[in-house]
């Protein structure tokens, strides 16, 4: 019997020193792959008049902090919500490229970065500028670009500031007319030729609301700006 007990303990300490330390937790996990850094515009510059419609572009260069190599979309549009755009292009390996665009047109453009395990950076800012027309006297301001609330916000106030940027490349004197309301689009002004690029309007609750801006400068020209929205709470 004392033999039969031995050798019930032996082998419950065999079978336990089989078992190991219990530390094994499976498979390594991949490692996360980090999106490239965001790249920077350089050339043209912001509001710039470009007196050539064959324009350079050029931007920074990205880094990826797990050395993939990089490549870059490049996308050209003639509005700064980008839903209508001239030119993409995809897979550049280099900081610049030469393009030829139409004469006398507002353009909007912006770069990203993505590396060889596909993760992109996000979109470089937007930066706007005008291709000489010829005998062009006066460029159109350029479109407006949203500030508050941003597109979708939900407001949880009884009322609220309308914010937004315009600029000319002319440098002529900005005037605003503001259209606000619940019909898309809106047709009601809540302001007209006002300087400053902001007004505050009256929220009722659990309200859509939409609302553009038109820019217009001292010599006739007039730039009509996107449909926005926003939602009272």
């Amino acid at each position: 019997m004392k033999k039969i007990l031995y050798l019930v303990i032996v082998l419950g300490v065999s079978l336990s020193s089989c078992g190991g330390s219990g530390g094994d937790d499976g498979p390594t996990p991949e490692p996360v792959n980090t999106k490239p850094s965001n790249p920077l515009n350089s050339k043209p510059i912001n509001n710039l008049l470009c007196i050539d419609n064959s324009v350079m572009f050029e931007w920074s260069a990205s880094t990826d902090a797990e050395g993939d190599a990089i490549k870059y979309q490049l996308q050209i549009a003639t509005d700064n919500q980008f839903l209508e755009n001239v030119e993409t292009r995809d897979n550049l390996s280099a900081t610049s490229v030469q393009i030829s665009l139409e004469r006398g047109i507002a353009y909007y453009w912006r770069v990203k970065a993505i590396d060889s395990k596909n993760a992109s950076s996000d979109y470089s800012s937007s930066f706007q500028f005008y291709t000489e027309g010829d005998g062009k006297s006066n460029y159109v301001p350029f479109l407006p670009s949203i500030v508050a609330p941003t597109l979708n916000e939900i407001v949880q106030t009884n009322s609220v500031k309308l914010e937004w940027t315009a600029s000319d490349t002319d440098g002529d004197l900005l005037l605003f007319d503001v259209y606000f309301g619940t019909n898309n689009p809106p047709t009601s002004k809540a302001a007209e030729n006002i300087s400053e690029p902001n007004v505050t309007v009256d929220l009722a609750t659990s309200t859509n609301y939409y609302w553009k801006v038109v820019v217009k400068d001292d010599k006739g020209g007039s730039a009509i700006g996107q449909i926005w929205n926003f939602k009272s709470d």
